[in-house]
Parts: structure tokens; sequence; C-alpha cells
């Protein structure tokens, strides 16, 4: 089984999971949230522990070790992206698992088990034309500055949508054409996404337009654009005001 094989099947039995544990009806608000994340990370970390054992691990859900660092490889894994929007019973929450070679995001899964679609960075997918008003999806709760200025200057529309695999994969499919995030993330909230669209060959880096830099010691991602290459140049531009 090829490494993007792997993380396809984990995510999506990652996602049939979490969609169980919600149809159960046993917990609400919080607790859900809580019981989710620890179920699907427990069958994650298992599989990758025993499927590839010689491989280093960072999981949101699990302590950090500093052995990762001394590792090429290194399975980066968000088990529930949008614990909130999965504890509300809504559709835009994520399934994140990714493969980081020599700090680059190098293979991807992310599924949306309640729309039913997983997005892998081995399997092209034929993107919906642009329209000619960009949209720009943001965080529904708390859309950052930097993006409502863009927005602003490029006459975008934007598009309220919850976790980060969902609003990434919007643009990977087609849906909208910016994902522009500031404020700070961590290394499992986009390393999959980002594997997944570089894949498709859209424009990924960070604000300043540096690249992205996996297993790095500091979790911390401070901030993310993943647009149309088309947009790249404009978007940046206007960053750097």
């Amino acid at each position: 089984m090829t490494d993007a094989q792997l993380a396809a099947q984990l995510a999506e039995e990652a996602g049939r999971l979490l969609l169980a544990i919600r149809a159960r009806g046993q917990h609400c608000g919080k607790a859900l949230g809580q019981a989710g994340d620890e179920a699907a990370n427990a069958m994650l970390v298992s599989a990758l522990r025993d499927l590839r054992p010689d491989d280093g691990l960072l999981s949101e859900e699990e302590r950090d070790s500093a052995a990762r660092l001394g590792q090429s490889r290194v399975w980066i894994i968000d088990p529930l992206d949008g614990t909130r929007e999965f504890a509300e019973g809504r559709a835009d929450w994520a399934v994140h698992v990714a493969l980081a070679i020599d700090g680059i995001a190098a293979v991807g899964a992310v599924a949306l088990p309640a729309l039913g679609q997983l997005f892998v960075s081995d399997r092209p997918i034929v993107r919906a034309p642009a329209p000619p008003r960009p949209r720009m999806v943001v965080s529904r709760t708390r859309p950052p500055a930097e993006a409502q200025c863009v927005a602003q200057a490029l006459t975008a529309k934007l598009v309220p949508m919850g976790s980060a695999g969902a609003k990434a994969m919007a643009v990977v499919r087609g849906d909208a054409e910016i994902y522009l995030h500031a404020g700070g993330q961590h290394q499992w909230d986009n390393c999959a996404p980002v594997a997944v669209a570089a894949a498709q060959g859209l424009f990924c880096s960070r604000l300043d337009g540096s690249p992205l830099v996996y297993n790095a010691a500091g979790t911390l991602v401070p901030d993310l654009l993943i647009c149309d290459p088309a947009l790249a140049e404009s978007v940046l531009a206007l960053l750097a005001r």
C-alpha cells in the first residue's frame, strides 16, 4: 500500500467512526467533540504505529515528542478538524492525514465525512471554472482583517465556513478561489490540506510568500494562503502593502 493509499484509507475510516459516534446520540456539545477527537485519534495513531512503525508522528491529540525532529518522514494528523462544527451537527468538518517528508507536505488525504467527500494528493481533481468575481473562504466565527482587506481590494465574495480542511477543499474543488488565514494554526491544521492543494497545482505559501515548513520544532503555523495560481501575485502584493 502506498503512502497516499494509506492516508486515504485512514481518513475514510476515521470519518466513518466519527459519523457513527455522532449518530449514536450518546453525547452532545463539547462532550461529543471530545469523544470524537479521542476515538478518531486512537484509531489513527494505532494504525500508523502498526503500519508505519519507523516514521515519526505528530497529532493534535497526542503529546508531542522531540524524537520526530530527527526523522525524515513524519505523519501529521488532525483526527477531527472542526470540533465545534462536528458537535453542532454541521457538515464543514474534516479528518486530516498527511505525511511530511524532509519538511514538505508530500502526501495528504482530507476527508469531509458528512459530505461523503475524500480528497487525496495522488487523485487528480477537475476544478470548476473560476467566475469573474473571486470567492474567498474565511472563518465563520473570526475572519481575519487581512482577508477582509484583500477581499475588498479584489471585490471578492466572502464565504464563511468552518474547519480549515473544509475551507481548503472548497478551493481544491473550485467552489472558491482563495483561502487566506491569519492568526495562527498548527501544523496538523493545514499539512494535509496543503499536500492535497499543492498536488492539484494550487498556490500554497505563508502570507509573505515564503514556503510552508512542516515537522518544525514549534507546531504553530502563523498564517496560510491557498489560492488559484492566477490570483497569487495579486494577493501577495496586497498583503505586502
